[in-house]
């Protein structure tokens, strides 16, 4: 590895680590000291915040394309699935609360973090857990709250957009909140690819890396009445979700 990149690696690595210790208390102090009500909007606040700060640190370009709903209306957020730095992206531009897997409760630093700004964590291997994450997205899509889900269920390293599973598509019709599909494409070399390695070795390798640009491109929302059923919700959902990251992917190159 070359000077530039360990140095840029060391640098970032304790910038996330100084920054993320020292917002998490602070954020939870400030949550503290309002009364319940105006603790969601506490939250993003600070949410948005670290992740702003989270995208310049690591090098994070976003291109956003189409409608940025206004805070405060729940929606169902979709999209595909390429990194960690997703997470940040869309929590900046939509606020709301992140499905994860439930191993990222384990990681360090940011597993305290997720916990603490209400990510709902899904074990896909057990069907118990499954069904409390249906329940748990039902009910707070159902009062307004915004969720972000990646139906794919992991993270892959392509445009091709996996097949997505029911769960949150069930959540919606039980709720009867819109679907808002986005479709994520980075720059051709970026190394901000999330697979096949612990999040210790993805943020170190990820911390290295040059700058790069990410196209955000998102749909019109879909209404969960116009599928009856959560197999055809899903299916015009990823045909959506895969449309937009075609044009994100056109963008993205486009930019460089």
């Amino acid at each position: 590895m070359s000077v530039r990149r360990e140095l840029r690696r060391a640098g970032r690595i304790a910038g996330f680590g100084a920054l993320t210790s020292a917002m998490l208390p602070a954020f939870l102090a400030h949550e503290r000291l309002v009364p319940s009500k105006g603790q969601p909007r506490v939250r993003e606040q600070w949410v948005g915040a670290w992740c702003s700060v989270m995208l310049r640190l690591f090098g994070v370009t976003p291109i956003l394309k189409g409608p940025i709903l206004p805070r405060g209306v729940g929606h169902l957020v979709v999209a595909n699935h390429r990194s960690t730095a997703d997470i940040p992206l869309l929590l900046r531009a939509f606020g709301g609360s992140v499905v994860s897997r439930s191993d990222l409760a384990r990681w360090p630093l940011v597993g305290v973090a997720a916990r603490a700004v209400g990510t709902v964590f899904v074990d896909r291997s057990n069907v118990l857990s499954g069904a409390r994450t249906v329940r748990a997205i039902a009910t707070r899509l159902a009062v307004g709250e915004t969720i972000i889900v990646f139906p794919e269920g992991t993270t892959f390293p392509d445009d091709e957009v996996r097949p997505f599973r029911d769960g949150a598509f069930v959540a919606t019709l039980r709720s009867g909140a819109d679907i808002l599909p986005v479709g994520l494409a980075y720059e051709k070399g970026s190394e901000a690819a999330f697979v096949g390695e612990s999040f210790p070795a993805h943020l170190a390798r990820m911390a290295a890396a040059a700058p790069s640009k990410v196209a955000v491109c998102v749909g019109e929302p879909i209404a969960a009445a116009s599928s009856p059923r959560a197999a055809q919700l899903r299916e015009q959902a990823h045909a959506e979700v895969q449309r937009l990251v075609n044009e994100a992917r056109e963008l993205v190159d486009a930019s460089v």
